[in-house]
């Protein structure tokens, strides 16, 4: 009831107002005016206005910061997604500082330099000098953000040390994500589009040793989250079944797309904890999830995977209780054989 009257007062006022200036008209005419013509007069009250509508219009601008501000992402929960979260606030500092000005002088200009009569503006076709100024200025900012940008993207997606990593597959098809974890040699097996089949959704090659002992996992993904001092990384390896997905970390700010035939790469350190995360946010309820940012079918919409960040001794023994994909060819791996190896009975298959 109460929004029905604010809706009905903003009406009325709007009404009001409209027919103000039909009186205002309709008084020029018959003072002896005409109605089109602009004034000095109009020229000036229309300056003056331009100086509240600034005003008004940099309070609702703040009034949209403060109110809408809290409900973005919170804080980054790697290490990289800081550093993007820093290079963001960058960017916006630097495009809220040059709307300030520019706005500031527009309308100024429109209250200072309003229509005069018998006043004529200077014809000022051309500058070098601020052709220089305002391509030059602009081209070194943008030069400075785009090395910035370029700079945290190669750290991220170049190879990882998988030596310092946990290795991890997320494969992609609509509308759902399967994860492969590598076992203990911490190398994934070869995979092949050709052998997915039955049992098989992920195509894994079973004469390679190495993929014997990976696990597959449906419904959610696990992160171990390590000390500060520790550099150890989640190198993730992606691939698609069908069409182009991409795997999107909303709180850790990663993203990468997965292309049918091709493994696309991403890496990243997780630092704050679902339970840590839970905390800061006041919200039992909070979980991560990676989304699929690319619009990949009818199902889009629901393409989602649990995501659960936690500690490294909590994460080894969830992966621990996962079933690997070959456990008795696993456990009959000679000791000591090399991961990019196979039984000499199992070559060429």
């Amino acid at each position: 009831m109460v929004k029905l009257l604010v809706y009905l007062a903003i009406v009325l006022l709007i009404v009001a107002v409209s027919q103000l200036a039909r009186v205002f008209e309709l008084a020029s005419e018959l003072k002896g005016g005409h109605k089109n013509k602009v004034t000095e007069r109009d020229n000036r009250n229309m300056g003056r206005l331009f100086l509240v509508y600034l005003v008004a219009f940099f309070a609702f601008i703040l009034w949209q910061l403060c109110h809408y501000g809290p409900l973005l992402l919170p804080e980054a929960a790697s290490e990289s997604g800081k550093k993007l979260d820093w290079l963001f606030n960058f960017n916006m500092v630097i495009i809220f500082v040059v709307f300030v000005i520019t706005h500031i002088l527009l309308f100024f200009f429109a209250f200072k330099y309003y229509g005069r009569d018998n006043n004529r503006a200077t014809f000022f076709p051309h500058n070098n000098k601020l052709e220089l100024i305002w391509t030059s200025v602009p081209a070194a900012v943008l030069a400075v953000i785009i090395f910035l940008g370029l700079k945290l993207w190669s750290e991220i997606t170049t190879p990882a040390d998988d030596k310092n990593s946990d290795v991890i597959e997320i494969y992609t098809k609509q509308f759902d994500f399967t994860v492969r974890y590598a076992g203990n040699d911490n190398v994934l097996g070869k995979a092949n589009y050709k052998l997915v089949v039955g049992a098989n959704v992920l195509g894994l090659d079973s004469a390679d040793v190495a993929g014997h002992d990976d696990k597959i996992v449906k419904g959610e993904l696990h992160l171990p989250v390590y000390g500060e001092k520790d550099t150890r990384e989640v190198s993730f390896k992606i691939r698609s079944q069908d069409v182009i997905h991409s795997v999107y970390f909303p709180y850790h700010r990663a993203q990468m797309n997965s292309v049918p035939g091709m493994t696309t790469l991403i890496h990243f350190k997780p630092t704050i904890t679902t339970a840590e995360m839970r905390k800061k946010l006041k919200n039992d309820k909070f979980d991560y999830y990676i989304v699929c940012n690319k619009i990949c079918g009818t199902s889009h919409y629901a393409m989602k995977l649990l995501v659960i960040a936690e500690t490294p001794e909590e994460y080894k023994a969830w992966l621990a209780k996962q079933p690997e994909f070959m456990p008795a060819a696993s456990a009959a791996a000679p000791t000591g054989m090399k991961t990019d190896e196979a039984p000499k009975e199992q070559k060429g298959l």
